[in-house]
């Protein structure tokens, strides 16, 4: 990704969203690209926001699979720049880079693959293993 955009400073990955529970789970990073698959906005919120409901046949739901390319260049100047008032709001690092004006390429896949953030993801996690669908 950061081959076919050069003025991308990260790069980065994100699957549709299919499960509408998980469209309002905090814990869920969602985001929202251009036209381009430039990152416009990471929130914990549902975005886009369907102010009509009545036709919500256009939104398309993305979550930030949390996985990050950086330029060696950026990744050593991100480590000293300072918190953003978005980035503390949402608690999402990613902020700060677009809060910093660098532009980050997202890459879509149908995989998913499985976080663990939280306590209740690593329970998920145990019981797939324990069931041998670890991978």
């Amino acid at each position: 990704a950061l081959l076919d955009d050069p003025e991308a400073a990260i790069a980065t990955a994100a699957c549709p969203i299919r499960n509408a529970e998980r469209l309002d789970d905090p814990n869920v990073v969602k985001v929202v690209c251009d036209i381009r698959g430039r990152a416009l906005y990471f929130s914990r919120a549902r975005i886009p926001h369907v102010r009509d409901a009545v036709d919500a046949s256009g939104a398309r739901y993305l979550q930030h699979l949390g996985l990050y390319a950086y330029r060696r260049d950026h990744l050593l100047a991100f480590a000293g720049l300072p918190q953003t008032p978005l980035e503390k709001l949402e608690k999402l690092e990613q902020l700060r880079a677009l809060e910093n004006g660098w532009i980050i390429r997202v890459i879509e896949t149908d995989y998913a693959g499985i976080g663990v953030d939280v306590p209740a993801d690593l329970e998920v996690v145990r019981k797939l293993l324990e069931q041998g669908q670890g991978g």
